[in-house]
């Protein structure tokens, strides 16, 4: 799998903004996705060095829309914990 296969985007809430400055960043990631290949994929992207890779497994919730019935996409979300002597990740360099 590609790295940009496995990360999928940046998970933008007031939570995961309050632990950037431990230097723990939020993804979205492929939920076939395991957590050496993770790590791997941030390295590469972004060319940090990954300490600690934790994640988190959501099911799809059921939906209903009139008489059709189903559920969303399930997803998967991975905390990473950047060594202390890393560089940081700039999501939002431009702005």
């Amino acid at each position: 799998m590609d790295a940009r296969e496995v990360i999928k985007r940046p998970v933008v809430t007031e939570r995961s903004m309050e632990t950037m400055d431990e230097k723990k960043y939020t993804f979205e990631v492929d939920p076939r996705a395991n957590k050496t290949e993770i790590k791997s994929a941030v390295e590469e992207i972004f060319g940090v060095k990954v300490q600690k890779v934790n994640t988190m497994n959501y099911k799809g919730k059921f939906r209903r829309f009139g008489q059709y019935s189903g559920y969303r996409p399930k997803r998967k979300k991975a905390i990473i914990q950047l060594t202390p002597d890393s560089k940081e990740i700039d999501f939002f360099d431009g702005v």
